[in-house]
């Protein structure tokens, strides 16, 4: 082979290997041998373009729509006291769905003016939306987010919270142009507006509309939905109510969605001019705290009970719920129920049960419902789980039996005390045993001597009625009690029935009591009337009174007896009841103690309501123990003359204001009959008796009691004095020999004047917020928290009060409490809004502009 030699003409150079990275190109000088060429630029497009087309194809075929995540289409549930007020909410979310059609047209509207004007026009996914937010965000623009309202309806249904990986995106995208395929953009838009997080715990317009104007969303007006639309990218931190810099935010955006629906013809420009800020109601997250835990969780039992509703049904369900409960009540049964003091000299027991029930005799509807201070520290119901022995309010039962055998209000028993009755045993076929009569420790108990059955009844004599229920037989008592209202499972067939050794509810006891106020027709208490759902009514009540579960005849005869409890007997402090003409209204009732003072009572009743207050004291293990006295009792004893007859009257006091004056069923008491050795062979009554000197400082009420017990006349008559109120200062005669039916002056004191105004308490500000609550309830007055981020106080932290501490209120006031919910700005966060969608795109008019 020839040898190879260089041309003579062509000179010969070396070539380069080419290798991936050819840059600087050949055969170019300067920047344009950096530069691409167009086979380059047109490559990597297409292989740009067939590795998206194959990434959204794979997708398009792997991932289809799937169910919507749970608790997507939960509607809270409301529940309502008797005047229609909001009590509170079962709740997985606040929300209510609505129709397109149910809400103003502009709602819609301006929600796609702010958030996607495009909607109508593209297929889910907005191509040039999203490169023009990238833009946007790149060359330092108003910051903007590319997503469609269709990708944001995606992902508030299909989504968990939290989910935001390339991966998710890319699977959000391909559901977009699914969903956009499977509904129709009304569809879409109905689905968002009722999903969408718009701050205050709400989600959707409806839920919103309440939370922020407390009107439903068909009420909105173009302003309010203005505001409600501008939050969206960030409705927990632009709520107005953070302060003045969140307001700002709030009403800049807000102007800007009057804007967009301006330009885009929703409005007219002489509209949008012409709107103003909304107002906005003061936010009150819905609580368990305090007594509206008690109530909703009776109202989740009876409904489980009657309804077969169980409570995933009302989280989820969006029931309308309507309940008996009169809030004006229920604050008066707060109000009493606070005066017992837990803190300094003469405090309660902690571990000390109160109980305070109102029954509508008419229907059996609970009215009132006190069953301890605060359900989110102890969700014990005193009133409704809670039970204790009756004591003498069971007597009643018995003298209702007697009357329907035949005895009379006007025959004569013996009432020593102790006494041996025969027939008169601790358990059947045991052996007889004494029995003694209310009084002092280690007394023996108080002698009546003859006695009909009106002043045993007005006295509470333990052996009459013990002698009564031998002759009627205790089976007679109790079937009584249970054609009442009393659950038999709170009753026995035992002699000792009659003295309330069985425990009982203060609810059935409150119910009984009812019956006797309906003059012996009884109707099963119940919480709730209805339950709606739109125009379904899943439940109803529909209970029918049973009239004549006691004759009533027989029930006007027992009524006038436990009137004379009230006018002579342990009851009298009721007599402050009064008619609108200064005259006491008509109250019958019983008061009721126990051996050991381990329950306390009083069940009394006006012709319209009947209720019950109850005290009981647990011990440390569960079971129940004598009650610490307390207050002005302090170094007593607690008996149903006491405090829960006091508390009983105050209450009353309140429900019965404005209330018409209606009367027991005429009946004329019967004329006593002459006593005889035959049917009294006992101690006949002296001419004179002793005025007793040992009565001073005692309550008011066992003083009254004494002597009226002595046959004495009792004149009250009250005096302003430092004592507390209801402490006898003197008794006219006291010490000396008197004739039996005199007139005896007893002086009461009223206590110190009462204060036109009470102090909101120190020391609250920098403290903890149950501990505000605390004081502030104890104070008389309601606290209203309010819960905003700091960066200066930790969680749960008071930070403001309003009125501030120290201020001269009226008693029962509300008192704003500002506590920090932890640190937080009024920004979001670079990577996007914390705490509401996170999908706010702000591409709405096109260009992304914020101004107003």
């Amino acid at each position: 082979m020839a040898n190879w030699s260089p041309s003579p003409i062509w000179p010969q150079t070396p070539r380069r290997r080419r290798g991936i990275w050819n840059y600087p190109r050949p055969h170019r000088t300067g920047l344009r041998a950096w530069v691409p060429s167009w086979r380059v630029v047109v490559g990597t497009i297409l292989t740009g373009m067939s590795l998206v087309v194959g990434v959204f194809t794979a997708g398009w075929i792997g991932w289809s729509v799937p169910d919507e995540r749970e608790g997507v289409g939960s509607e809270a549930t409301t529940v309502y006291y008797a005047n229609n007020q909001v009590m509170g909410r079962f709740a997985a979310v606040d929300r209510t769905i609505r129709s397109l059609d149910e809400m103003p047209p502009y709602v819609g509207q301006a929600v796609l003016a702010s958030e996607d004007q495009n909607f109508r026009n593209h297929l889910g996914v907005d191509p040039l939306g999203m490169l023009r937010a990238l833009v946007s965000n790149v060359t330092g623009g108003a910051r903007q987010g590319g997503s469609t309202l269709t990708q944001q309806y995606v992902e508030n249904t299909y989504f968990e919270p939290g989910q935001t990986s390339y991966t998710d995106k890319l699977r959000e995208l391909v559901l977009a142009v699914k969903v956009d395929q499977d509904k129709t953009k009304d569809e879409i838009l109905e689905g968002y507006v009722n999903s969408i997080y718009l701050g205050r715990g709400a989600y959707g317009f409806e839920a919103a509309a309440k939370a922020y104007f407390d009107k439903p969303a068909a009420e909105l007006t173009v302003s309010e939905t203005a505001m409600l639309v501008g939050i969206i990218p960030s409705p927990s931190y632009w709520d107005p109510r953070f302060g003045e810099e969140s307001r700002a935010v709030a009403e800049q955006k807000w102007a800007r969605v009057l804007r967009n629906m301006a330009e885009q013809g929703v409005i007219t420009q002489e509209e949008r001019s012409s709107a103003t800020f909304p107002e906005l109601v003061e936010y009150k997250p819905v609580s368990r705290a305090g007594q509206v835990g008690y109530l909703l969780e009776e109202v989740r039992k009876e409904l489980a009970d009657e309804a077969g509703l169980d409570e995933e049904d009302l989280m989820n369900n969006g029931y309308e719920i309507h309940t008996t409960i009169n809030p004006k009540w229920q604050k008066a049964a707060v109000a009493a129920a606070n005066t017992i003091p837990y803190k300094g000299e003469g405090a309660a027991s902690k571990r000390l049960g109160v109980s305070i029930v109102s029954v509508d005799p008419k229907d059996g509807a609970i009215r009132a419902l006190y069953g301890g201070k605060d359900y989110e520290e102890n969700q014990y119901n005193a009133a409704t789980i809670g039970k204790a022995q009756g004591g003498s309010t069971f007597k009643p039962f018995t003298l209702i039996g007697a009357l329907e055998d035949g005895h009379e209000l006007n025959e004569y028993y013996t009432g020593n005390s102790p006494m041996q009755i025969p027939g008169w045993t601790e358990t059947p076929g045991g052996p007889e045993v004494e029995l003694t009569n209310f009084g002092p420790e280690g007394s023996g108990g108080e002698s009546f001597g003859d006695i009909d059955l009106i002043d045993a009844t007005a006295n509470s004599v333990n052996t009459v009625y013990a002698q009564l229920n031998v002759e009627i037989g205790p089976e007679k008592s109790q079937d009584v009690a249970i054609r009442a209202g009393i659950p038999e499972d709170s009753t026995n067939a035992e002699l000792s029935n009659v003295l309330g050794t069985s425990t009982v509810r203060a609810v059935d006891l409150a119910g009984a009591y009812a019956t006797f106020a309906a003059q012996g027709t009884r109707s099963e208490t119940h919480i709730v009337t209805s339950v709606q759902n739109g125009e379904e009514v899943p439940y109803k009540w529909e209970g029918v009174p049973q009239k004549g579960a006691i004759d009533p005849e027989v029930m006007a005869k027992a009524t006038y007896a436990m009137q004379q409890v009230v006018e002579k007997g342990s009851g009298t402090p009721a007599l402050e009841l009064l008619a609108p003409d200064g005259n006491p209204r008509p109250v019958a009732g019983k008061t009721g103690s126990t051996n050991g003072n381990k329950s306390a009572w009083f069940a009394g009743y006006t012709p319209q309501i009947a209720t019950v207050v109850g005290l009981y004291q647990e011990t440390a293990k569960g079971g129940q123990d004598s009650i610490t006295p307390f207050g002005q009792w302090a170094g007593g004893s607690l008996t149903g003359g006491t405090w829960p007859v006091w508390a009983w009257t105050e209450y009353m006091k309140t429900v019965t204001e404005g209330m018409d004056v209606q009367k027991f069923p005429e009946y004329e008491a019967p004329v006593p009959p002459t006593p005889t050795p035959e049917a009294t062979p006992t101690i006949e009554p002296e001419d004179k008796v002793v005025v007793p000197a040992n009565l001073r400082g005692q309550p008011v009420a066992g003083v009254l009691a004494a002597l009226a017990n002595l046959g004495l006349n009792p004149v009250l008559v009250e005096v302003d004095n430092d004592q507390p109120p209801g402490t006898v200062l003197s008794v006219q005669n006291e010490g000396q020999e008197v004739d039996r039916g005199s007139d005896i002056q007893v002086e009461v004191s009223k206590g110190p004047a009462q204060p036109e105004t009470v102090q909101v308490p120190g020391g609250l500000i920098g403290g903890d917020e149950n501990n505000a609550r605390g004081m502030i309830q104890g104070a008389g007055l309601e606290p209203v928290v309010e819960r905003q981020p700091s960066e200066e106080y930790d969680e749960g932290v008071v930070m403001d009060i309003s009125p501030g501490e120290g201020s001269e209120v009226q008693p029962g006031s509300q008192v704003r409490v500002l506590v920090s919910s932890g640190s937080g700005g009024i920004f979001p966060p670079d990577d996007g809004p914390t705490g509401g969608n996170g999908n706010g795109n702000g591409n709405g008019n096109g260009n992304g502009n914020d101004s107003p």
